[in-house]
């Protein structure tokens, strides 16, 4: 209660002050640790549900990154396109130049280890992303 009148004022008092910025350095941390982590850590094998017939529980999952394929040539939008831009007239597209993000969303796929069954999930946005990579001891060295 006194915090909330001292901060009503227009002269607040140097430990209201205090109060307020470690609440803004609170906030800065847990964004930075929930919303744009550094380092993403996944195992190789994990244990969900698989939806196969053959399942229907959970069952161990081999799990890899997902990679978009190759595009094709034949589909609609690049044939239309193509045709578009044939002949003289430069560029008649638009070619997207202003990256703003700095992660990417990363798309986990996972196998079933007993009837092959594929699925895909979806993770934060992460800078760095490692599957099955070792942690580092923490503490000593000697």
């Amino acid at each position: 209660l006194q915090t909330n009148l001292c901060c009503k004022r227009r002269a607040q008092s140097p430990a209201c002050v205090r109060i307020h910025w470690n609440l803004f350095l609170v906030c800065v941390w847990w964004f930075v640790l929930y919303i744009y982590r550094s380092m993403v850590n996944i195992p190789k094998e994990r244990r969900t549900y698989c939806a196969g017939k053959a399942c229907k529980k959970h069952m161990v999952h081999k799990v890899t990154q997902y990679k978009a394929g190759k595009a094709s040539n034949f589909a609609q939008g690049k044939r239309r396109y193509d045709s578009k831009q044939m002949g003289f007239g430069g560029q008649t597209k638009p070619i997207f130049h202003k990256k703003a993000k700095t992660t990417r969303k990363i798309v986990l796929r996972l196998e079933c280890k007993k009837c092959k069954t594929k699925k895909q999930l979806c993770i934060k946005r992460t800078k760095h992303f490692e599957l099955g990579a070792k942690k580092a001891d923490s503490g000593h060295q000697y």
